[in-house]
């Protein structure tokens, strides 16, 4: 059983366990005592997005890592890809970001990439785990010249624009292109509206005045008809918005409608497939995913594979059987060819290529994805315990199964880093899957709530 880590690294409302500045702290000692392995100096990426209690937990993650003879480079507000890019590009030992996503501003999250701009594996987390649990304090700590120094790291921004631009096909550019941007008040606040506008659009951007509390606040990537407004009164070609840390996107068209990941891998896989340029045929998506995806993929000659819920779970499998294009529905993109983790930037870059090369509008390209109906529910639980050990939910979910029959899909798992239970449910008739998803939530909320 995990201790602090969910699917997306330690989470959880600031200056309340396990998200105090004394966790912070020792996950800091912890990650410097697991990637200290030779005798030298090594070094340790940490950034961060616009909360206010970001402060707190950066000072206890530097005090943790310098306290083990570790440095520490500090590069401030920044995209979680543009973290994991730094510390692949530094050859740095380890990048941390501080960040809890799309979550309200009184969350705040860590999370760990490993020097090659991955994230940690599973076992690799229970170490840590291990390390702050069970006070494995070392023989002996640093002191005099071997303890840590912080560095700040001034041009971060400058250089993850840079690697942001060099994804976007030299021959093009985006003149005459309006594209109205919702930076979610976080970390792409500087960094998109940037990149957009030097690669020749012309950029109207919302959501770039963070003041530590309003990030992810009615804006950003759950909020998407924000700047589906903002299309439509800019009469923009396209519409992006982005979460909190800035690693998944959703996109608008220029008549205001929605596309979520799922959409976006369809417009990108079957390309690729198109170009033979999709290694295997296959794209890595998760249980989530739409069925509508698996049949525009498979019209098109390709195939999918689906993982857990969780974009760490896309990319472990994409770097196992070797794929290069994965994602999730919720717009975690992964290019592999291109990054480690899924980027926003990066993945809008490659619908706005695609866009210009083939001189259609986002609308025309959304065409190749009929989205089947799906509902999503999330029911507030006061525990997880095992779904399938609690009887009522359990016959529940059996009840349905039978009643699909093959024709839908059904996934009711755990948030990984939410106190929610969710159910999905996929069909042919919106109706009848907005019923029986009831069916399931109110036995969830009526045993766990």
């Amino acid at each position: 059983m995990r201790k602090l880590f969910g699917t997306d690294g330690v989470r959880g409302i600031a200056n309340i366990h396990p998200m105090t500045a004394e966790v912070a702290l020792q996950l800091g000692r912890a990650i410097a005592h697991i990637f200290k392995k030779e005798p030298r100096r090594h070094k340790i990426v940490i950034g961060k997005d616009t909360r206010l209690s970001g402060y707190m937990l950066e000072n206890a993650m530097v005090a943790g890592i310098c306290s083990m003879g570790v440095d520490v480079m500090i590069v401030g507000p920044l995209p979680t890809p543009g973290i994991a890019f730094i510390t692949s590009s530094m050859r740095a030992d380890a990048g941390v970001v501080i960040s809890a996503s799309h979550n309200p501003y009184q969350d705040n999250g860590i999370k760990f990439f490993s020097r090659n701009g991955f994230k940690l594996p599973d076992a690799m987390e229970r170490e840590i785990e291990d390390f702050v649990f069970d006070s494995n304090e070392p023989s002996h700590r640093p002191t005099a010249s071997d303890i840590g120094k912080a560095y700040r790291i001034d041009d971060a921004i400058g250089r993850y624009v840079v690697f942001a631009k060099n994804t976007f096909p030299k021959e093009l550019t985006l003149d005459g292109l309006k594209i109205a941007v919702d930076c979610a008040n976080g970390a792409v606040y500087k960094v998109a509206p940037e990149v957009f506008y030097e690669l020749g659009a012309e950029v109207f951007p919302i959501g770039v005045k963070p003041d530590g509390e309003n990030i992810n606040d009615k804006c950003g990537s759950l909020y998407p008809e924000v700047v589906a407004k903002l299309v439509k009164e800019k009469k923009a070609d396209i519409g992006i918005t982005l979460d909190g840390d800035g690693d998944r996107v959703i996109l608008v068209d220029e008549k205001g409608a929605v596309l979520d990941g799922d959409h976006l891998l369809a417009i990108v896989a079957t390309r690729m497939l198109k170009q033979n340029t999709l290694k295997k045929q296959t794209l890595v998506t998760t249980i989530m995913s739409n069925m509508g995806l698996e049949e525009a993929v498979n019209k098109a000659g390709g195939k999918i594979i689906r993982t857990k819920v969780g974009d760490r779970y896309v990319t472990e499998e994409m770097l196992k059987s070797g794929y290069n294009l994965g994602g999730e529905q919720s717009g975690h993109i992964i290019f592999m060819d291109h990054t480690t983790t899924g980027d926003g930037i990066i993945s809008a870059l490659q619908i706005l290529a695609i866009m210009v090369k083939e001189n259609k509008k986002l609308s025309e390209l959304s065409h190749i994805m009929k989205q089947f109906p799906q509902v999503l529910l999330n029911v507030k639980v006061k525990e997880k315990k095992d779904l399938s050990k609690v009887p009522q939910v359990a016959k529940r979910i059996q009840e349905i199964e039978d009643k699909l029959n093959g024709t839908g899909r059904l996934s009711v798992r755990y948030s990984g880093t939410e106190p929610l239970a969710r159910v999905m449910l996929e069909g042919k008739d919106a109706k009848e899957i907005n019923k029986m998803a009831r069916y399931i939530a109110e036995a969830i909320e009526k045993e766990l709530g």
